[in-house]
């Protein structure tokens, strides 16, 4: 345990920013499962919003530095690519 006043508050901040990250990560890990789901029952419409919506999670977590822009990018390129296998 930190003895030090500044030390013991960044223990405290730290505690909040991972809450923060697990919360955002988890929001797209679900978009990405509901996206997932609308590709495996070719239920296109509903793919596409959920694409949008996974898509703008993930940007919006970028901008928060919580995952990386590679990251994100690659994400989303996986993501465009079931789209787009569905649409063939």
């Amino acid at each position: 345990m930190p003895n030090i006043k500044s030390a013991k508050k960044r223990v405290k901040v730290i505690e909040k920013k991972t809450l923060r990250n697990q919360m955002v990560k988890s929001v797209i890990k679900t978009a990405i499962k509901r996206f997932e789901s609308a590709v495996s029952a070719h239920d296109s419409a509903a793919a596409k919003v959920n694409f949008a919506f996974a898509v703008k999670k993930i940007d919006q977590a970028v901008a928060k530095g919580i995952i990386k822009k590679n990251t994100a990018s690659r994400k989303k390129s996986q993501l465009a690519k079931k789209l787009g296998s569905m649409a063939a």
